[in-house]
């Protein structure tokens, strides 16, 4: 920003520098799921630890690639999908997470509306919210137990760290999908600020 001598006045608009996505995800859920995350990771280095020195062999057919690239065909028409719907909703270009809705504010702030009202609400955003948590806990886990070749030997995806991660990650990436729209369609609205 310039002012009137010409100069450039730093730290005048800090917000500018934060893009609108960063702005809309709360810090709080944020944590919470890196947490959790973090959680997953040392229970898998506990695992990894823990391994047995005998490798297990790989069961035929155990790899279910061919039901993970269908998997990934219906992902990717559920997120076009999505995103249509999500402009006609907001508009396109407006800039509202998606993928990363369950980690915003609006989220936050209808948490925390269920949480004060105490209704059916309440309890009804539990086991979608107890899903996420442990899609949170499942994701750190698998980044280090799957280094053990035992874990991912007859994983979907596996024998390979990578291709059981591939696969792993598209079912948690489309059950928290699912828990997200439940908490969507479950939670109340967040009272829009006066």
């Amino acid at each position: 920003m310039t002012n009137n001598a010409g100069t450039v006045s730093r730290g005048s608009d800090a917000s500018s520098v934060i893009s609108p996505v960063t702005r809309q995800i709360s810090p709080l859920l944020t944590v919470s799921a890196a947490s959790v995350t973090a959680v997953g990771i040392a229970t898998g280095v506990v695992r990894y630890l823990d391994r047995s020195p005998i490798r297990e062999s790989s069961a035929p057919g155990a790899s279910a690639w061919g039901q993970q690239l269908a998997v990934a065909a219906v992902a990717c028409a559920l997120y076009g999908v999505a995103r249509w719907l999500h402009g006609r909703r907001f508009g396109h270009g407006s800039g509202r997470l998606l993928l990363l809705a369950p980690l915003g504010r609006n989220a936050a702030a209808r948490l925390t509306a269920a949480a004060r009202q105490a209704s059916w609400r309440t309890a009804a955003a539990l086991p979608p919210l107890l899903v996420i948590g442990y899609c949170c806990w499942r994701v750190g886990e698998q980044v280090t137990a799957g280094l053990d070749p035992n874990f991912t030997a007859n994983a979907w995806g596996g024998p390979s760290y990578l291709g059981a991660m591939a696969c792993h990650y598209l079912d948690v990436a489309l059950i928290v999908a699912a828990s997200g729209w439940l908490l969507d369609k479950i939670l109340p609205q967040a009272a829009r600020p006066a």
